[in-house]
């Protein structure tokens, strides 16, 4: 199958399903190179401070519904 026939393709899918192939072609990737998709020093450095952070002062945290609606504001 060619690029251009796989591009238009995956378009007549739905939502749901070009999210779960999304999820499978990610989940090929890490099965056969897990180490080209690793996270870099400076990431994991990222996210270390991240957690502390967190432990530090768990109160600083921001509900999911409140980061959902932020990130999706329900149409008026």
């Amino acid at each position: 199958m060619s690029t251009h026939t796989v591009s238009t393709e995956y378009m007549k899918l739905s939502v749901s399903e070009r999210i779960q192939l999304v999820e499978d072609i990610w989940d090929s990737i890490v099965a056969e190179a897990p180490a080209t998709v690793g996270l870099s020093q400076a990431q994991k450095a990222e996210l270390h401070r991240r957690v502390d952070a967190h432990r530090a002062d768990p109160s600083s945290a921001v509900p999911w519904e409140q980061v959902r609606s932020k990130l999706f504001p329900s149409k008026p």
